[in-house]
């Protein structure tokens, strides 16, 4: 018999903008205007933290050119 907790275990997590990486460039486009440009904090609602990493995250994977 299952226990409650354990079918609460078994589902994924959703990814928090900490979370991605230079790979999930499905996420991070997201996050960049048509142009190009990163939006903005107030645009995302990120947290400093998070604006920060996904920054960098998405500068990463354009030096990869993985992202546009």
């Amino acid at each position: 018999m299952d226990k409650p907790a354990e079918k609460a275990a078994d589902k994924p997590r959703s990814k928090t903008p900490t979370d991605y990486t230079f790979l999930d460039t499905e996420a991070l486009v997201r996050h960049v205007t048509d142009t190009g440009k990163i939006l903005p904090r107030r645009i995302t609602h990120f947290t400093a933290k998070e604006q920060r990493h996904v920054t960098q995250t998405i500068k990463r994977a354009r030096s990869l050119l993985l992202m546009k």
